[in-house]
């Protein structure tokens, strides 16, 4: 990306060079993140002065590192702590200050190679490749791992109530994790064809709310969680649309000792009154990314055949990024679209 709304441009450079803390990534696929949309249509400013190349949804090989690394399939976590701070000692790396992510703070994953640190690259088992190419698996480093995170941070539990808004990329992972840790899933979202594939894969029940107020939301969620038989309180709500509409209906959905995470973002405002979360004794809680000690346990489930990677994943050549983002802010693509590196 060389300028906000400019097209991408495709330069060949030389494979850069590495010091004893990095490797050199040969890239397998890279996902095509709303946070991509937002460095580069919405005006949301990358660390990294321009030009820069985008991408933090990273699988690939190490092709240069310690001998112990090369040739190594790895998943590239899309935060790179410091692992030293105060932060990181305190289990809370994925908001480490000194974090370093690809696609923001240097040249991101799409591209051929990559030079990143290596203390937390995370090794793909065999047993996960020989249910999924490498290319299918960079969704793991966001898509997945993202809603894994707070999914944990929300305390969920078997038996809760996970309303889902959002099933787009992201969103539909997270509904379909928060069923296999066995909530009872409502997926809100306003596309038809969103709702059908995550019905199709066992969420419990799903809601349309194109066109619906805030009242007949709130009124047809309260039936769906009485004929789920799920408790009236406790609710884990996830906003992971990234809209402002999506964000004003989790707030307003919030009940007694409600817990609202908010995963999707927008550079829009809303107004809300924080007085509910009193109200209700509710948690209202934000998430960033992925801490890398999560990464394995996402690997474990999809090696276990519980998570389903490859029928939420379009394939796309490198080359076709220009039309790949144009499709992506349109919300044309149904499936996470990831570029492979044209060989």
């Amino acid at each position: 990306m060389t300028a906000l709304n400019e097209p991408f441009q495709l330069v060949e450079i030389s494979l850069p060079e590495i010091s004893p803390e990095e490797a050199l990534v040969k890239i397998a696929g890279c996902g095509v993140c709303h946070t991509d949309l937002s460095f580069w249509h919405d005006g949301v400013k990358t660390k990294h002065a321009l030009p820069l190349t985008l991408g933090h949804e990273i699988s690939g090989t190490v092709v240069e590192g310690p001998a112990l690394m090369k040739g190594k399939n790895v998943i590239i976590p899309a935060v790179l702590p410091c692992g030293e701070c105060d932060l990181c000692r305190k289990g809370r790396s994925n908001i480490c200050q000194n974090q370093l992510m690809p696609g923001n703070d240097f040249h991101g994953g799409f591209a051929s190679h990559i030079k990143v640190p290596h203390r937390y690259l995370c090794p793909v088992p065999d047993a996960v490749l020989e249910k999924y190419p490498l290319e299918q698996l960079a969704v793991v480093a966001d898509a997945i791992s993202t809603p894994y995170q707070v999914l944990k941070k929300s305390e969920l539990e078997t038996g809760d109530f996970a309303i889902v808004i959002g099933v787009g990329g992201v969103g539909l992972y997270g509904a379909l994790l928060a069923k296999i840790m066995g909530a009872k899933v409502l997926a809100i979202d306003v596309s038809d064809e969103k709702l059908q594939l995550v019905q199709a894969h066992g969420i419990d029940a799903t809601l349309n709310s194109r066109g619906m107020d805030l009242r007949e939301v709130k009124n047809r969620v309260r039936e769906i969680a009485a004929a789920l038989g799920t408790p009236k309180y406790g609710w884990k709500i996830f906003e992971i649309s990234g809209t402002a509409a999506g964000q004003e209906l989790a707030f307003n959905l919030i009940t007694f000792a409600s817990t609202m995470s908010v995963v999707g973002f927008t550079m829009d405002k809303l107004e809300v009154r924080l007085s509910n979360l009193m109200a209700f004794d509710a948690r209202l809680i934000g998430t960033w990314g992925c801490k890398p000690e999560l990464y394995p346990e996402v690997l474990d489930l999809v090696a276990a055949g519980k998570l389903p990677v490859g029928d939420f994943v379009e394939i796309f050549p490198l080359n076709s990024i220009n039309e790949v983002f144009q499709n992506a802010l349109a919300h044309k693509h149904g499936k996470r679209p990831v570029l492979v590196p044209d060989r």
